[in-house]
C-alpha cells in the first residue's frame, strides 16, 4: 500500500472518494499555476490546464457535482467555467464556507459529502469542514497540515485531473464511457 505525505493510503483515498457527491475546486493555484497576466487596459488572462477541464466535464457527465469556489472574482474564470459547462461558479468572497453553504442546501448535501481541493491559507476554513480536504503538491504548508490528501501534481499542472481520475477508480467508472 502506498500513501502520500499526509499518510493516506490509496485504499483510504478510494474509500473516502466513494462517498463524495461534490468536488469543490479553488481556481488560482489549483486550476492555474498561480500566475495572472494583466494587460495595460486591465484585461486579465489565466492559464488553465486543459486536462483538468476535460476531466471535470467527464466527471460531471458521470454524475459528480463540480463547483468552483474562488475568493477572487475573475471574468477569465467565468468564461472558462462557462466553456466547460460548470453550473456552480462561486466567486468573490473570502469566506469560502459561507459562500458554499447555500449551494450545499440547494443540492441537499452536507459538508461531509464534499471533497475540496485548494492551495492557500485562504482555503483552510473550508478544508477543515469538508469530508475530504485535498491540497495540491505546491500548496501552503499550513493548508497541507489540515488536509487528508496531497496530490502528486502541483496546481495548474493536472492536480485536479489526478483527483478526478482517483474518483473514477473509486466509483468503478471508466472516464472513456463519458466522452461524447
Amino acid at each position: 500500500m502506498t500513501s502520500n505525505e499526509r499518510g493516506m493510503t490509496d485504499a483510504e483515498l478510494m474509500a473516502a472518494l466513494r462517498d463524495i457527491r461534490l468536488v469543490a475546486i479553488d481556481v488560482d493555484g489549483v486550476l492555474t499555476d498561480d500566475t495572472l497576466y494583466f494587460g495595460p487596459d486591465g484585461l486579465e488572462l489565466k492559464r488553465f490546464n486543459i486536462s483538468d477541464g476535460f476531466f471535470m466535464t467527464l466527471a460531471m457527465r458521470a454524475g459528480l457535482e463540480i463547483a468552483i469556489v474562488s475568493g477572487r472574482h475573475s471574468e477569465a474564470t467565468t468564461s472558462r467555467m462557462r466553456d466547460l459547462g460548470i453550473r456552480h461558479v462561486l466567486q468573490g468572497k473570502k469566506d469560502k464556507v459561507a459562500m458554499t453553504e447555500p449551494l450545499l442546501t440547494e443540492l441537499g448535501i452536507s459538508f461531509t459529502d464534499v471533497a475540496f481541493i485548494g492551495n492557500e491559507i485562504l482555503d483552510i476554513s473550508l478544508a477543515e469542514r469538508v469530508g475530504l480536504p485535498v491540497a495540491v503538491a505546491d500548496a501552503a504548508a499550513s493548508l497541507k497540515q489540515v488536509t487528508r490528501h496531497i496530490t502528486q501534481r502541483p496546481g495548474g499542472q493536472g492536480a485536479v485531473r489526478e483527483l478526478l481520475e482517483a474518483w473514477f477508480r473509486a466509483v468503478d467508472k471508466d472516464p472513456r464511457d463519458y466522452i461524447t
